[in-house]
């Protein structure tokens, strides 16, 4: 257990955090695999904003949104 302030501080941040960035990626993630599901136009627009959001977080890097957005749209293109 942490014995300073700062210390007990920043594990109750890091636990809001943690808890922040598993509720981001599941609605990420949610959200691509409804578009595979269904794959329309309308799903993917929401796939789309739920990863860019993702990447503006934090949660996934910049470059992984990209790769999975590129992925998603071959699968329309097809």
């Amino acid at each position: 257990m942490p014995i300073t302030k700062s210390a007990i501080k920043k594990l109750r941040a890091d636990k809001k955090k943690a808890t922040f960035n598993r509720s981001t990626k599941t609605k990420a993630k949610s959200a691509v695999d409804e578009f595979k599901k269904l794959l329309s136009l309308e799903s993917l627009g929401k796939a789309f904003s739920a990863v860019d959001r993702a990447a503006k977080k934090g949660v996934i890097k910049k470059g992984k949104a990209d790769r999975i957005k590129a992925r998603l749209s071959k699968k329309v293109a097809a």
